[in-house]
């Protein structure tokens, strides 16, 4: 995958896994990073009750595991910022736990980092275990294209705004830069992370990474989305457990980053946006009681992100 692709320095990589229930998929996480050259695995454990952790041994391949245990689930963001906080390697690798990469992933994304400087985060192409490729290198929406995708997104996957936004198509297989990326996995510079303060903790669960990435944009930085590096990536192991909490944080979260990036005209909508977001909400819980799998992994798709 990455045989036409520059060596990149020797900089060691720590990557931060934020684990809560992910059962055996925590472990094959954890080897398919070892077996890519990562040395430093910190895994932030979420007051998971499933055993996940039990069986993974203090090394791994050659890699150091060093678990980090909450007495609560303090979601996704702080928990990654306390696991970016335990090491002192320049790059960090943050990821969820029901995922894989393949061989020459960290390689491909480290590279893009030495060669521009400008760059703060890189994310790789996602790939469902049967192939298809996961909508990450995504644009900020515009008003109109978030209300288009947020509300025909629950029935039409392909309407022309939810294709627009998630750039459906040639753009997953091409190198580029990029509004926002996956925060499923992503590498990205320590210092610039530190420099805005990391993870926004206001986020519980969900477009944490958006608002990472609009931040990190607005003090100068680029995004990039490279398919030469690739994860598999299950979705949702730990967010299908509470599918209605999951739904609401979703929206809670969109409310939150609408509230926060809103220019002078987009703060006088707010209010028709919470009210819109709570009629999404509703009918979010009322499919999911229809077709409840189908529906949280279209949720999946659109927040995790």
């Amino acid at each position: 995958m990455a045989g036409s692709w520059p060596t990149s320095s020797g900089e060691p990589v720590t990557a931060v896994v934020v684990n809560y229930n992910a059962g055996k998929a925590l472990g094959r996480c954890v080897e398919s990073l070892a077996g890519d050259g990562v040395g430093h695995v910190v895994i932030v454990d979420n007051a998971s009750r499933d055993g996940s952790l039990d069986a993974l041994p203090p090394t791994t391949g050659g890699s150091l595991v060093e678990i980090v245990r909450s007495a609560s689930n303090l979601g996704y963001g702080r928990a990654a910022n306390i696991g970016a906080g335990r090491s002192e390697s320049e790059y960090v690798l943050v990821a969820n736990p029901d995922l894989e990469v393949r061989p020459g992933c960290v390689e491909v994304l480290k590279g893009v980092l030495d060669r521009e400087p400008g760059v703060a985060l890189v994310g790789p192409m996602l790939r469902e275990p049967a192939g298809v490729v996961y909508p990450s290198g995504r644009d900020f929406p515009s008003i109109g294209e978030a209300v288009g995708h947020a509300f025909l997104g629950l029935v039409w996957g392909g309407n022309p705004w939810t294709r627009r936004y998630r750039h459906l198509g040639h753009d997953q297989h091409v190198s580029r830069s990029a509004d926002w990326v996956s925060g499923a996995i992503f590498l990205v510079r320590r210092r610039a992370f530190e420099s805005i303060g990391g993870f926004d903790p206001g986020y519980f669960m969900y477009l944490e990474e958006v608002d990472l990435c609009w931040r990190l944009r607005r003090a100068g930085w680029d995004i990039r989305y490279e398919p030469a590096a690739e994860v598999v990536h299950l979705q949702g192991v730990s967010t299908s457990q509470h599918p209605y909490r999951m739904l609401l944080a979703h929206h809670r979260s969109m409310w939150r980053f609408a509230r926060k990036t809103a220019n002078p005209r987009g703060k006088a909508l707010l209010p028709l946006i919470g009210v819109g977001l709570l009629v999404r909400l509703g009918l979010a819980w009322l499919e999911h009681l229809v077709q409840p799998r189908r529906l949280l992994g279209r949720e999946v798709a659109a927040g995790r992100s």
